[in-house]
């Protein structure tokens, strides 16, 4: 299971709208609520802040921003944004010890746990990025439980919901054996690190469409047979990470030298030799690292997919 999926809260999509039902479980000792500070995550020695009674009240009123995030079993679950206070009163006011780029926390957390802080960061930062209506400049108020917000222009009352951004990541075999797979450094990487294509979906274009694009502009390379492997939550800020994979129509590579530095064919023996040395296939909360997983445990016909 990618990081940032798989998470265990009902969303409860129909109690958004119920203002009563929000209400109450707003007072309801039993609610948790998790606070996050300027998109990271208050933490205290067990991880990520949960609070529930009084603490989760007193929290809530320092708050700019409280959202609605679901269902965990008999218990409603809210986020709030301490973004407005500086970062020790926003500790203080969340009875934590620090707070932690969820990035940092994600290879120390379940999926599931690090689904719902995801969620909570994309949630809140979407607020704070959506204050005004972009048709009429009008302000925004927020409704839905934090899910929608709604221009406030005489004229417009346009409804205004969160966005996501989809990207496509791509593992591309060489055309023919022995079995190589083409791993890039791209621009600002550190020298020797190396890793899967990516790039964003552009508007009026198929995921495929976008992984057969991508790897020509960016390494010069077509590819064919591309089959979807799974996908992954990004929330940095709000985007959908689709990995594909894909057979190159040939081995020449021609990198565009500005978002791709250099890309070279790589054997299953080199990769796991760089493992063995303590060098890492990707980002471990990344789908880049599962693709790279599933691809080596290829040949390995007992083995089952790591990427779903």
């Amino acid at each position: 299971m990618p990081a940032y999926g798989g998470g265990w809260l009902d969303r409860a999509g129909a109690r958004r709208v119920d203002a009563d039902w929000l209400a109450e479980r707003l007072t309801d000792p039993a609610s948790v609520v998790l606070p996050l500070w300027r998109d990271r995550c208050l933490v205290d020695g067990d991880g990520p802040v949960r609070l529930t009674g009084e603490r989760a009240s007193a929290v809530r009123a320092a708050a700019g921003e409280t959202v609605f995030l679901g269902v965990d079993g008999d218990a409603a679950v809210f986020a709030v944004d301490l973004s407005a206070l500086g970062e020790r009163a926003a500790v203080a006011a969340a009875s934590a010890t620090g707070t932690v780029d969820l990035r940092a926390l994600a290879g120390r957390l379940d999926p599931a746990g690090a689904a719902v802080q995801a969620y909570a960061r994309g949630l809140l930062l979407w607020h704070r990025q959506q204050r005004y209506c972009g048709a009429c400049g009008a302000a925004a108020v927020a409704g839905g439980g934090g899910h929608v917000r709604t221009c406030a222009g005489a004229e417009c009352g346009r409804l205004l919901f969160p966005r996501i951004e989809p990207a496509v990541i791509v593992l591309v075999e060489a055309p023919g054996p022995p079995g190589r797979c083409l791993l890039a450094r791209h621009a600002g990487a550190a020298e020797g690190a190396w890793s899967t294509l990516a790039g964003f979906v552009e508007v009026g274009e198929s995921l495929e469409d976008a992984v057969r694009r991508e790897l020509a502009e960016e390494a010069g390379v077509t590819v064919t047979d591309v089959t979807y492997q799974g996908s992954q939550a990004w929330p940095f800020p709000a985007g959908l990470m689709v990995g594909f994979r894909a057979v190159a129509a040939s081995e020449q590579i021609r990198v565009d030298g500005v978002e791709l530095l250099e890309a070279r064919w790589f054997t299953r023996a080199e990769l796991r030799e760089r493992i063995a040395s303590g060098r890492p296939l990707g980002r471990v909360d990344s789908i880049d690292h599962l693709l790279l997983e599933d691809w080596l445990g290829a040949d390995s016909p007992a083995r089952p997919s790591a990427v779903s």
